[in-house]
């Protein structure tokens, strides 16, 4: 493994190579090439939300070695290149231009945090490189250009998931809500859930906010148990979820929390604890679901890492790896622009989380699942919501019929906090990410603004 450092992580495999510099679209694509095909990935290695980087990294490397030990793409191997953006939107732009510009990749995979890929997602426009995002759920990222996707849903359907969960299965009739002002995820979320809760038939009762890096939400929360709802909407990132729930059960607001993708964390429980227990939140995927083909994936991850429990961000990044080079293989080259159409025209891709359909905006088509927050941090699948107008696949089991399992959404936490080592495959996108959550970088604890997934 080559490794490079400045400001950033670099991650490679053994391989090396010489590359030339096409006119667009990446650097090795020229027909007479047939080194190794250089991938981008870019991902918060270390920071506040370093959980999402090595989970969508783990995910992104196991992919990698799955295709290359099938022979590769068009009889190459692949080979990842990522660096550690340090959960800060102006190094993920800074690292994407390094990656398109010095490393000369052909693709890009990340960000997870929609505020740091809307810093990459014009580099990769303007050089016409494609751009996957495994988790970015917020509108914006792909109308930036025709060569930015993503992997997972958008928020005004991760909204309308918890709204219809809620008033349907839940039988709510009146919610509050507390959210980040200075996260637009946060603010989408709300906007959406507040529209289709009370279209629904329920009431919001209250409307509370704080801004990213506050630890005190007693204030809100007294307001809002003052106000008597039947749940609290608290569509924020782990880091601050779990502290509102400590403090929601200390001022005596009771009721269950609701909310989005950014609680899927390892350390979700770990700083919440019992507050949480009873809780629910919209999800990609839940490895309590009984399809096969969910099942498998977590058997294989779990082989890979030495029993870690894969969670929705490794699972998306493994897709989204997926969903890129099953467009490469289809591609008539590997120029930029050819792998951009065929991304677009990605349609039913069989992914752990879902089939994958491209819509015109090159956001995913897909289904979404709910978790319950069960005693000692288990993660209970309690359905899964389609998109209105799209029918549940047959080959996947029914949402009413969940298995329960010994496994947890979120990776277990290896003793003392520090993720299990990774075993580095021989061939595939072995990178440094695992080194980087070794580091002991603090969790848990805000320190400014949070990125929007």
């Amino acid at each position: 493994m080559r490794c490079m450092s400045a400001k950033f992580l670099v991650c490679m495999l053994a391989l090396a190579v010489d590359c030339k510099k096409e006119p667009e679209g990446g650097g090795n694509v020229g027909g007479a090439d047939t080194g190794v095909i250089k991938i981008g990935e870019v991902g918060s290695m270390t920071g506040t939300e370093a959980t999402f980087g090595t989970s969508s990294d783990r995910g992104i490397q196991l992919a990698v070695k799955e295709v290359n030990g099938a022979g590769g793409i068009k009889g190459r191997q692949i080979q990842v290149i990522a660096l550690d953006d340090e959960g800060k939107p102006e190094e993920a732009a800074t690292a994407a231009t390094r990656l398109i510009a010095s490393e000369h990749v052909l693709a890009l995979l990340g960000e997870v945090a929609s505020t740091r890929s809307l810093f990459m997602a014009p580099k990769a426009q303007a050089a016409k490189v494609p751009m996957v995002s495994p988790s970015s759920t917020n509108e914006k990222v792909t109308a930036v250009g025709d060569y930015i996707f993503r992997a997972c849903f958008i928020d005004p359907f991760q909204g309308y998931v918890m709204a219809k969960f809620a008033t349907e299965t839940l039988k709510l009739k009146k919610a509050a809500i507390l959210r980040d002002v200075r996260n637009d995820y946060s603010v989408g979320l709300a906007k959406v859930f507040n529209d289709n809760f009370t279209k629904m038939g329920g009431q919001i009762v209250d409307n509370e906010s704080y801004s990213s890096g506050d630890v005190d939400f007693k204030a809100q929360l007294t307001n809002i148990k003052g106000a008597a709802p039947q749940a609290l909407y608290v569509p924020g990132y782990y880091t601050d979820v779990g502290l509102i729930a400590r403090q929601a059960r200390e001022v005596g607001l009771t009721v269950p929390l609701l909310g989005g993708d950014g609680w899927d964390s390892e350390k979700l429980y770990e700083i919440g604890g019992v507050a949480l227990e009873g809780s629910y939140f919209s999800n990609h995927y839940s490895v309590d679901d009984p399809s096969p083909r969910i099942q498998e994936f977590v058997g294989k991850f779990k082989k890979e890492y030495g029993g870690q429990v894969p969670d929705s961000l490794a699972a998306q990044a493994y897709d989204a790896a997926g969903m890129l080079f099953d467009a490469m293989k289809r591609a008539k080259d590997l120029s930029g622009p050819s792998i951009r159409d065929a991304l677009a025209q990605t349609k039913d891709y069989k992914g752990v989380t879902g089939d994958i359909t491209m819509d015109d905006k090159r956001n995913a088509t897909k289904p979404a699942v709910v978790l319950k927050v069960a005693k000692g941090g288990k993660y209970e699948f309690s359905g899964r919501i389609m998109p209105e107008g799209l029918k549940q696949s047959g080959t996947e089991a029914p949402a009413e019929s969940p298995k329960k399992t010994e496994g947890n959404t979120a990776p277990n936490a290896a003793p003392g906090n520090v993720p299990t080592p990774t075993q580095t495959p021989a061939v595939g996108a072995t990178s440094a990410a695992q080194s980087a959550a070794n580091t002991g970088q603090p969790q848990g604890v805000p320190a400014g603004g949070h990125p929007k997934k």
